[in-house]
């Protein structure tokens, strides 16, 4: 099982379950290199046996092609969905010492003074600098980004007040929120999260049509036979569904899903759609 860097908890998460159930070893191979550009490649090229199975989140499979130029995969149509695994939401956080008490106090500061705040993200093109860059147009807001390598660097400045705000994955920031490090503000999917149900979303907020969550799927070389792709899919949503995995998820934020491939497909097909628009009117391919 081969995933780009940041999905390697998923991946290990499932991987030992799945192989049980289908009475096989996966090995999970780990490289993030040129955003999880290179594994998607390797991967996409691969023998469509059923021995590649790629664990696919957003970045590589519908927000890269329209980021990097360079980019000559066409995830879309160089895989064959087994299914979406789980969907979490991000975290809007800021330092314990911050000013902005909820969301709402930030967003209408930040709209009363663009460009004034920073925040930062795990990179350019990251889960975190998307929903981010999301938010700013959707609430009509402008500040600076400011690119990291990773959501622990750029967390460790916001909390030394480098920074101001900053989107990023709940696994990320989880331990910092629970021992009350950083300030949770809202989450992003459409609704709160199991995890904090005290917590607003963005959408509940004033901005209903704000949606920005990480997922994470599995996807084979196209052409890889439907048997073996039902085999995987049902092994998956077999694990997934099992009360230990459920629970893990959850406790990460994620909520498990297990969909047909069709459904999945098609979630990708629109999602590619979405963040194809919010880059280009943010001019931010590289």
């Amino acid at each position: 099982m081969r995933q780009e860097n940041g999905t390697d908890a998923i991946a290990r998460l499932v991987a030992q379950g799945i192989g049980e159930r289908l009475g096989q070893s996966l090995v999970v191979e780990n490289n993030g290199s040129a955003g999880g550009n290179l594994i998607t490649a390797q991967a996409a090229s691969s023998p469509p046996d059923g021995y590649t199975v790629l664990l696919a989140n957003q970045g590589p499979m519908v927000v890269n092609p329209h980021l990097y130029k360079n980019v000559k995969v066409d995830p879309l149509t160089a895989f064959d969905p087994v299914t979406l695994i789980a969907d979490a939401p991000l975290a809007l956080v800021v330092a314990p010492k911050s000013p902005f008490q909820t969301a709402r106090d930030l967003i209408e500061h930040a709209q009363k003074n663009g460009g004034k705040l920073t925040y930062g993200s795990a990179g350019n093109g990251s889960a975190s600098h998307l929903a981010t860059v999301l938010l700013a147009r959707t609430t009509g807001f402008e500040a600076v980004h400011v690119p990291y390598r990773g959501a622990g660097p750029a967390l460790t400045d916001l909390l030394a007040g480098q920074t101001d705000f900053m989107v990023t994955t709940v696994p990320s920031a989880l331990g910092l929120i629970e021992g009350k490090a950083v300030r949770l503000l809202a989450v992003t999917s459409p609704q709160r999260t199991k995890l904090f149900p005290d917590t607003p979303t963005v959408a509940e907020l004033g901005w209903p049509d704000y949606r920005a969550t990480a997922w994470y799927g599995l996807v084979v070389p196209k052409g890889t036979p439907e048997p073996i792709v039902k085999a995987l899919r049902d092994a998956t949503v077999a694990t997934i569904n099992s009360d230990t995995i459920k629970e893990r998820l959850r406790n990460e934020g994620a909520e498990p899903i297990g969909n047909e491939p069709a459904a999945f497909a098609e979630m990708m097909r629109a999602e590619s759609k979405r963040w194809a628009a919010v880059i280009k009117s943010a001019n931010m391919a590289i």
